[in-house]
């Protein structure tokens, strides 16, 4: 391990194996300063996410940039009793948190009944949200309640969150080649310990600058320099000899009322080889009673919408409804177990 590495991070293995991404000091600081200053300013975290992943590490770095005390909350599930405690035992001026959607649609759910939750939740500075694509209608009512929402997209190879609302931070720049994301700048890792070969792939040169191949889908607007993130490479499934993008089977399915919590996974298929299968949550009031795989009229609907936007390949097989999402530690969808509860609901 090169001796400029500070930390090591696992990455979530939400649909592949884990990586262990090794970052430098100079790498986690530059993140931390480019951060302050595209939120206004250095302030005190409340640390609601696990320390062990990206985006808490980095609440412990910026902290410590900023020669503030974070408040940190206790380990297991997120706690909503919890997390109002700490939000008000922050006492500097500016106040940040950072959070999983997941996260930031129960608190929104429940300030709309409890004023004093609503009160913390105004009181941040900066709430950022990431780690996965934020649903247009949680950002739209948390805008509705006045909360400040950024979106932020990174990863544990990029030292955490370096693009904001669509905009790269400090000396972050990003670009689309072939349809896929790439980044360059100081918040660059060093690599994968004990993976070279995967290092050598995803980090390469081009012009004497290094570059990150992300294995994201997206472009970046050559006006404005916003940048748009489509999906993942490596959740394109072939369906009937055409490609379909899950992430956007999963965009349009969650515009659809009642479906905002909706996951696309990979169905086998003795036809098609492959098909869109979508797993939603139970809705409150669903009799216990009722199997996991719905009649034609939900379908139908799921079905019209993605074939109208995505084209006949893209509409869902099924839906299979379960009791809950499963989720990793990192407040992501789990989509190994995903899938294999939608497979298991086939037969």
């Amino acid at each position: 391990m090169p001796r400029r590495v500070a930390v090591v991070i696992e990455t979530s293995g939400s649909t592949s194996v884990p990586k262990r991404v090794m970052l430098g000091t100079d790498a986690l600081l530059s993140s931390a300063s480019a951060g302050a200053v595209a939120l206004g300013g250095a302030g005190q975290w409340l640390l609601a996410l696990p320390a062990h992943y990206i985006a808490g590490v980095q609440v412990l770095v910026r902290s410590i940039a900023a020669q503030t005390t974070p408040v940190v909350l206790p380990g297991g599930h997120f706690d909503l009793v919890g997390f109002l405690s700490g939000a008000e035992r922050l006492a500097e001026p500016l106040r940040y948190t950072s959070l999983v959607p997941a996260q930031l649609a129960r608190l929104v759910a429940a300030a709309d009944d409890d004023r004093r939750l609503l009160a913390a939740l105004r009181r941040f500075t900066g709430i950022l949200v990431g780690g996965q694509a934020v649903p247009v209608g949680l950002l739209a009512r948390a805008a509705d309640l006045h909360l400040r929402v950024v979106r932020s997209y990174g990863s544990s190879e990029t030292a955490g969150g370096c693009v904001y609302d669509g905009l790269p931070i400090g000396d972050t720049e990003v670009r689309a080649v072939d349809g896929q994301l790439e980044i360059s700048g100081s918040v660059l890792a060093e690599g994968y310990l004990g993976d070279p070969d995967l290092t050598t792939e995803r980090f390469g040169q081009a012009r004497g600058v290094r570059w990150y191949r992300t294995g994201d889908l997206g472009d970046v607007d050559p006006a404005s320099g916003l940048v748009r993130v489509l999906g993942r490479l490596d959740n394109v499934i072939i369906s009937g000899g055409e490609k379909v993008s899950l992430d956007a089977v999963e965009r349009v399915v969650r515009s659809l009322p009642g479906l905002a919590e909706a996951v696309a996974v990979a169905g086998d298929d003795d036809r098609w080889g492959q098909v869109p299968v979508v797993v939603v949550p139970f809705p409150a009031d669903w009799p216990a009673s009722s199997p996991a795989t719905v009649g034609p009229e939900p379908l139908d609907r799921v079905r019209a919408a993605t074939g109208a936007v995505l084209g006949p390949a893209a509409r869902p097989a099924r839906l299979v409804f379960v009791a809950a999402i499963p989720m990793l530690a990192s407040g992501k969808p789990d989509r190994q177990e995903l899938a294999r509860l939608a497979g298991a609901a086939k037969k």
